[in-house]
C-alpha cells in the first residue's frame, strides 16, 4: 500500500503527519486554489519547477512571486511569514538550549536563514558559555560562488557580544553543500585567531539546498 493513496493534502496529513506530504503536497495546502485554467496541484508543481525547490520559493522576494499566475500580494505576505515563524521558533530553542546537544535545530535554524539566497552569505552564531545563542550576524556577504571572510572582524564582534564559542555558516548557492579547499582553509583561519582570545568554533555548516555538511562531524573541528 502506498501512505496516503488516493487522499487529498489535508486527509493524508491528518492521517500520517506533515511530515509524510510532498513539497507539492504542502504547497497545495497553502494555496488552497488554483488560478483559472490551473487546478491547485499544478499550480504548485509549476512554482516547485520555476523556483527548483520549496526552499528557493520561500525565500524568493515579492517581484519574482508576484510575476507567477495565482501568486499575488497576500500569498506572498502568508509565505514570508511561514518563513519568519519557522526562523523564531529556532531561535526560542537555540536561546534557550545547549546548541551543541541541538544539531537539528541549528540546522534549521540556518536552513531557514540561508537557503535559496541568490549570493553567498558567512555568518556567524555568537554563543555563551552555555553554547546558547546570544545572536547571529551576517559578517560577509560575495558574489554568486564566492565571498571574501576576515577573520579578525569576526573575533571582533565575539568580543562585542561576549561571546564564548562560535559557529560558523554560509550557504552555497548552487545548491551543493559540499565544502571546497577554501573553506576549510578560512575555518582554520577563523580558529586560529579565536584561540588567542580563548573563543571556541565549536563548528562550521555549509547550508545547500535541502542539505548541509558539518565540520564537526566531519572531524575537521
Amino acid at each position: 500500500m502506498v501512505w496516503g493513496e488516493g487522499l487529498r493534502p489535508r486527509e493524508k496529513l491528518l492521517k500520517y503527519g506533515a511530515e509524510m506530504l510532498t513539497d507539492n503536497e504542502l504547497l497545495m495546502i497553502f494555496l488552497r486554489t488554483g488560478c483559472r485554467g490551473m487546478p491547485v496541484a499544478a499550480l504548485a508543481q509549476q512554482l516547485l519547477d520555476k523556483f527548483g525547490s520549496l526552499a528557493a520559493l520561500l525565500g524568493a522576494d515579492y517581484r519574482s512571486l508576484a510575476a507567477c499566475a495565482g501568486i499575488g500580494e497576500a500569498k506572498y505576505t502568508q509565505l514570508s511569514a511561514i518563513l519568519e515563524l519557522a526562523r523564531r521558533g529556532s531561535i526560542h530553542h537555540l536561546v534557550r538550549e545547549d546548541a551543541l546537544r541541538s544539531p537539528k535545530v541549528v540546522r534549521e535554524y540556518l536552513q531557514n536563514l540561508l537557503n535559496g539566497r541568490e549570493r553567498e552569505i558567512f555568518l556567524v552564531l555568537f554563543l555563551d558559555n552555555q553554547h546558547r545563542l546570544i545572536r547571529h550576524e551576517e559578517m560577509f556577504a560575495g558574489t554568486i560562488d564566492n565571498v571574501e571572510v576576515h577573520p579578525r572582524e569576526i573575533v571582533r564582534e565575539a568580543m562585542k557580544a561576549n561571546a564564548a564559542a562560535l559557529i560558523l555558516a554560509h550557504n552555497h548557492p548552487s545548491g551543493k553543500a559540499e565544502p571546497s579547499q577554501a573553506d576549510r582553509i578560512i575555518t582554520e583561519q577563523v580558529i586560529k585567531a579565536c584561540q588567542l582570545l580563548e573563543i571556541r568554533v565549536l563548528d562550521h555548516l555549509v547550508i545547500g539546498n535541502g542539505e548541509s555538511v558539518s565540520f564537526a562531524e566531519r572531524g575537521w573541528i
